[in-house]
């Protein structure tokens, strides 16, 4: 595959992620092995959604260790194993590892996600070696990249908060299933410009919803927005980073003053 064809992108970030996917598409047909990326945030995987459909690249998967994860690492395999991955006969415990944190009983409910990923961060890991992290109140199942499995078993018990939990590598088919609780908000705008609602969601004014924009930390439909103007429609899915993802889920109506009415799920 020519990278030639990455000159067409002006982002410096894009055409890094892009020439590694190409880099393991390349290996993948010479070793003729799977080949696995790090994991990747939902921007990144519609930009190389996009990238793949227009190279005619099929043999590959998102997967992030089970069904309905959002942190997904890209799965380049062989064509002869095509029937195989798509009738589920392929294990990737090879691939990616899962360590599970059980706390004590004097900790229990005490940590939430940001502790866990903050723990892992404090051990020098890197955001993209992390997968998913699936919280409930007796402890964690953290996703992981292979590579780092075998540092974290050894390390993550010398951080004061895990010095007495059970820590342990689990299988992907024992990953427990945490079921993400969602709230229905009502907000009220004078247009659907994607600065008058990110205003609202962020609880901010609009020249610091521009802020916010001219950061870098909006996504619309997994894709990057730094256009103020830029018009929501229902069922369209807002990332604000720090502040957290949303759902356009209707548009009500009006009030009496002309303002938009809008659910939104967060």
């Amino acid at each position: 595959m020519d990278k030639s064809i990455l000159n067409k992108y002006n982002n410096q970030e894009e055409k890094l992620i892009l020439s590694k996917v190409m880099d393991k598409i390349s290996f993948c047909e010479k070793r003729n092995q799977i080949q696995v990326t790090d994991f990747l945030d939902l921007a990144k995987q519609e930009l190389i959604k996009k990238f793949l459909i227009k190279q005619n690249v099929n043999n590959v998967k998102f997967f992030g260790g089970i069904e309905g994860t959002e942190r997904k690492a890209l799965l380049i395999y062989p064509n002869k194993i095509e029937n195989l991955i798509n009738d589920n006969k392929v294990s990737f415990d090879e691939f990616i590892k899962v360590i599970r944190i059980t706390l004590p009983n004097e900790n229990i409910g005490q940590y939430e996600h940001r502790n866990y990923l903050g723990a892992l961060i404090k051990l020098g890991i890197k955001r993209e070696k992390i997968g998913d992290i699936l919280v409930d109140k007796n402890g964690a199942d953290i996703i992981i990249s292979k590579e780092v499995e075998k540092f974290l078993i050894s390390n993550l018990s010398e951080l004061t908060r895990f010095q007495k939990a059970e820590i342990k590598t689990i299988k992907l088919n024992e990953i427990k299933k945490v079921e993400q609780e969602k709230e229905t908000i009502k907000i009220t705008v004078s247009s659907m410009r994607l600065d008058n609602i990110i205003a609202e969601l962020a609880h901010c004014s609009r020249s610091k919803a521009e802020e916010i924009l001219e950061d870098q930390r909006v996504f619309v439909n997994y894709e990057n927005i730094t256009k103020a103007t830029k018009e929501i429609k229902q069922n369209d899915k807002i990332t604000i980073r720090g502040k957290g993802r949303f759902e356009v889920k209707e548009i009500t109506g009006n009030t009496k003053k002309g303002k938009i009415i809008i659910q939104v799920e967060h």
